[in-house]
């Protein structure tokens, strides 16, 4: 087995070589990277980006951004692209071309393609003197010292930056486009971040049945109802379904604890009053910091006449993803 303290030692060394390369990033923006951006945000077309080997590999994660983030992008591998996928870009689009070297083979014949089809095009490149970059119309320079590999040949230092540029990029546009959390939620519709800016109480509680229980029913009929509706509590009610108060399983075990002569006790021996409520239209999201602050598993439910409507359990919560 290796010596541990060696790889850790090595896994440092590719950190700190890796953040060194993206900081010095920094030194060569210029202001072609805010053309692009304002390029690209004033476009009506797409963002086509493109590049071969590792450097495609980053391309689609930068079209992910792109995509999540309110700019309709497309990714187009170069290769396929001198294949038949060149019919991918419209004319208003715009093509962001990713290459360390900026001078490989596909490239030298994909760019002449673009530009005589007037699109413009945006190189991510570590060699703006390359054959992409005196060809681009705008210049994101992704230079790097060396790789991280004690070779100085696997793609690591080089595709971390264009990937940073990339993400730079997005979030510049973003911000321009003023990109809020309901915009987000909207992308994001599936998924445990979207979930926490648009699922709201109704959603949780739809599912869930309605335990209920009158102030002068017997402990009995508590008993029974917490048991089948299966939530671990009841809300107690007056007759026009206003909330007087709350029963949980605990509060259940809490009395047979003190005593068994329960054929006389009644929901309103028991209950606790005033319980925490939260409306119907809530966010879930506020349901969770409800219950969080109170350190409760369950809250109640009301709609805008102040009527009893459900149960918010924090299970409910887990199984969306949101706790």
């Amino acid at each position: 087995m290796k010596n541990s303290d060696l790889i850790i030692a090595r896994a440092k060394e590719t950190i700190i070589l890796q953040s060194n390369s993206i900081a010095n990033l920094t030194n060569f923006l210029d202001n072609s990277f805010a053309e692009a951006v304002n390029f690209i945000l004033n476009s009506n077309g797409r963002v086509i980006v493109t590049g071969i080997g590792k450097s495609a590999n980053i391309a689609t994660k930068i079209v992910a951004t792109l995509n999540s983030t309110g700019t309709p992008a497309v990714f187009m591998h170069a290769a396929d692209a001198i294949h038949g996928d060149l019919g991918n870009i419209q004319e208003n689009d715009v093509v962001i071309c990713i290459s360390k070297s900026g001078n490989t083979p596909e490239i030298k014949v994909l760019v002449p393609l673009i530009r005589n089809s007037k699109n413009k095009i945006i190189a991510i490149t570590g060699n703006p003197e390359s054959f992409l970059g005196k060809n681009a119309d705008f210049v994101l320079n992704s230079y790097v010292e060396r790789e991280a590999d004690p070779n100085n040949l696997a793609p690591t230092n080089s595709t971390t930056a264009q990937l940073v540029l990339g993400d730079a990029l997005a979030v510049c546009l973003l911000d321009l486009r003023g990109f809020t959390n309901n915009d987000f939620a909207k992308y994001h519709p599936g998924g445990a971040l979207g979930k926490r800016l648009y699922l709201r109480v109704s959603d949780l509680i739809k599912n869930n049945q309605l335990p209920k229980v009158l102030a002068t029913d017997k402990i009995t009929e508590v008993i029974v109802e917490i048991s089948e509706k299966r939530l671990g509590v009841t809300a107690v009610t007056d007759d026009n379904n206003k909330i007087l108060g709350i029963i949980t399983d605990g509060d259940i075990r809490r009395m047979l604890s003190k005593t068994i002569a329960i054929e006389s006790l009644t929901a309103a021996d028991i209950m606790s009053s005033n319980p925490k409520t939260i409306h119907v239209d809530a966010m879930a999201i506020d349901a969770l910091e409800r219950l969080e602050a109170s350190n409760i598993t369950q809250i109640l439910v009301t709609d805008d006449t102040d009527n009893y409507v459900g149960v918010v359990h924090l299970h409910d919560l887990i199984k969306e993803g949101i706790f």
